[in-house]
């Protein structure tokens, strides 16, 4: 286990103080709107959590706590308002998840799976990644990237155990965090493909035709054959680019029998009762996740299962993820006891659902305080420049912005300033706001730039500092990718002649 505690004094130095100092020059010297100082006020706040995460010099948990003390002292959102925005549907999403993982580790389920993959995929270090990689985006691409990762991770995490039998811990432990930003990487590119496969897509889709109602309505099949080549280059980069980075040396490990895997997984002998409760469990809370809501493919619809109830807009992942993991607390277990107890619960790291409440919380406060918009704002200068820097600033502002907001406020919130922006301007809004869409699940730095990010960091394996200096690089690689792709392709998929502005979007 990596040690995140021990800060040295230069770092604290200018991460506690300089972000002090940082906080109080723009707060008190600062001027972004004159006729709104919350948006001033919102902007220190978000640059001094900034520095205090990157820095780590406060604890994470501590540092995500910041909204609930400064935004009442400088009116930007009430005492009771931002407090509520701790806990939702996600934070519960992350827990009940939590659960059925920590269960599986419980009844040693995921030693039996762990060994079962790296029986499919072999053991050189090339083959791990990139199946653990495919397997995270290609389940991501239906369900939501929180839930893959939280489903890919406890199993990743016992393969780095059996990995750590014969290389020693030191010995893997940078490949461990090649595997660990893997999961996370291909969690949030995988999304991209589908309209279903991360809440700012299906965002899009909706803001789009209420901002333009005669427009085209954007269909499953025509994002599909754009956004799948999108995911692939974006996948393809980021497997070639951690494999590279954190490939083991030779003399760090030897790499293991696969027949010894073989070996291991018969001396488990038959699968328990607990053990088949909880893989049941497991397959069944995939399931509804995955077919909850209505999957849309074209003309076709597949109905989600919560059609059957009353309310079905009601039920969210959280509650299918509360709902299945309990079960785990009432079924009985062969030793006389439950299946899982609270004792084996608490191991819930409720450090990283703080930092969720965090970012949570500084997304409410971009838009409560207008600060988003301000943001959006500061690319009205952009007329008469090529349309292809355009949307390269575009992919840059919105994948740095999500670094420090949830990737569904971001698109919200930006979306709308992408279209006054296109019309301004003259170009296809299709130009502008596709590549702020994709952007919003492009951000790679920080935990809570996205649940996957934050998921893994939850493993105590990866440092802060580890995940930006990797994620700096998928970041700027990402906005290149999807600023060709949809200037070139994206052109092409959805009909958009870059001279001339379509009929359905010049104001009436």
């Amino acid at each position: 286990m990596k040690n995140n505690n021990i800060v040295s004094k230069p770092k604290r130095i200018v991460g506690l103080y300089g972000g002090l100092l940082i906080f109080l020059v723009m707060l008190f010297f600062g001027n972004l709107d004159s006729s709104n100082p919350q948006v001033t006020n919102m902007m220190a706040v978000a640059l001094l959590m900034a520095m205090w995460w990157i820095t780590e010099v406060v604890p994470l948990a501590i540092t995500s706590l910041l909204p609930v003390a400064l935004f009442p002292a400088l009116g930007i959102m009430s005492g009771k308002d931002v407090s509520a925005t701790y806990f939702n549907h996600v934070i519960f999403l992350f827990i009940g998840g939590f659960l059925v993982a920590i269960a599986m580790e419980k009844w040693n389920l995921h030693k039996r799976i762990a060994l079962r993959v790296l029986m499919i995929t072999g053991v050189s270090p090339a083959r791990i990644l990139l199946g653990f990689m495919l397997a995270t985006a290609f389940v991501s691409m239906w369900i939501s990237n929180t839930a893959t990762a939280m489903m890919m991770v406890p199993i990743l995490i016992s393969i780095i155990q059996k990995l750590e039998e014969s290389g020693g811990e030191k010995g893997v432990s940078r490949f461990s965090t090649g595997l660990l930003l893997g999961i996370a990487y291909s969690a949030s590119i995988g999304g991209i493909a589908t309209l279903v496969g991360t809440p700012p897509n299906l965002s899009f889709a909706r803001i789009f035709q209420i901002m333009f109602p005669e427009a085209p309505a954007i269909s499953f099949a025509n994002w599909f054959f754009f956004a799948l080549p999108v995911a692939l280059m974006a996948f393809t980069v980021g497997w070639g680019y951690l494999y590279f980075i954190y490939r083991p040396k030779k003399e760090d490990w030897e790499l293991p029998d696969k027949e010894a895997f073989h070996t291991q997984y018969k001396q488990l002998g038959r699968a328990g009762f607990e053990e088949k409760v909880v893989f049941a469990v497991f397959v069944a809370m995939a399931l509804l996740w995955m077919f909850r809501a209505d999957i849309a493919i074209g003309s076709f619809t597949i109905p989600g299962w919560s059609n059957i109830f009353p309310y079905p807009k009601f039920i969210e992942d959280g509650t299918v993820a509360i709902a299945v993991a309990l079960i785990l607390f009432i079924v009985p277990s062969k030793d006389g006891g439950m299946i899982m107890t609270w004792e084996a619960a608490i191991r819930i790291p409720w450090r990283i659902v703080l930092l969720f409440g965090g970012g949570f919380a500084l997304a409410s406060g971009f838009v409560e305080s207008g600060l988003s918009l301000w943001i959006g704002t500061q690319l009205n200068w952009a007329k008469g420049i090529h349309p292809l820097l355009i949307i390269f600033m575009i992919s840059l502002l919105v994948t740095f912005l999500t670094e420090l907001t949830s990737n569904t406020a971001t698109t919200e919130m930006i979306l709308p300033v992408m279209a006054g922006l296109s019309i301004a301007t003259g170009v296809n809004p299709l130009l502008f706001m596709i590549p702020a869409t994709l952007s919003a699940s492009m951000a790679f730095m920080l935990p809570v730039a996205t649940p996957p990010n934050a998921i893994i960091f939850g493993t105590n394996r990866i440092t802060i500092g580890e995940m930006a200096k990797a994620g700096l690089f998928m970041n700027l690689v990402c906005a290149v990718i999807i600023t060709l792709m949809t200037y070139f392709l994206g052109s092409l998929i959805f009909g958009i002649d870059q001279s001339t502005m379509p009929l359905w979007a010049v104001p009436k």
